[in-house]
């Protein structure tokens, strides 16, 4: 349930900036902040876009884990296909945010130095927030999917021992 939460959070987070709000807008920095204070319909299209593929990378994990279900019928594609694409989410989630969280506390400790016109206060948003929010819910996304393996296989027993 947790990596649930989490991932609804960040989009929370997105659907409040898609919905016009920018708070925190500048900490992200860059092309998207750019972008977001312009606004426009393509902007704001994808920043729902955003909003729902992160709901959906949320679900994924616990659908995988047998821990949610598509109300009233099977999952679209059948289990397999869930499987797949929770664990290709887990492992982006999880590689996005490590080396970007990396990358960033590289530049925050001086060790790489980032270009003269570097925004530096959403570097070290990104460094402490943004980046390893990704990575945690990365993670939690992992132990989800490691959790519901382990359930399976307490569920169905070895054939070649019980066989």
């Amino acid at each position: 349930m947790l990596p649930l939460i989490v991932g609804l959070a960040y989009a929370a987070v997105s659907a409040y900036w898609a919905a016009g709000g920018n708070g925190l807008l500048s900490t992200v920095g860059g092309v998207f902040a750019q972008a977001a204070h312009r606004g426009g319909a393509l902007v704001v299209t994808g920043a729902w876009l955003v909003v729902v593929l992160k709901a959906i990378a949320a679900v994924l994990p616990l659908a995988a884990a047998g821990s949610w279900s598509w109300p009233g019928r099977p999952w679209p594609g059948g289990p397999r296909v869930v499987r797949l694409l929770a664990w290709s989410d887990a492992v982006i989630l999880t590689l996005y945010g490590l080396v970007l969280t990396v990358a960033g506390l590289l530049v925050q400790g001086g060790v790489v130095r980032p270009g003269a016109g570097a925004d530096r206060r959403a570097l070290t948003w990104h460094a402490y927030l943004w980046d390893p929010w990704f990575l945690v819910w990365g993670l939690l996304a992992l132990s989800a999917l490691l959790l519901g393996v382990a359930a399976e296989r307490v569920r169905q027993p070895d054939p070649a021992v019980h066989g």
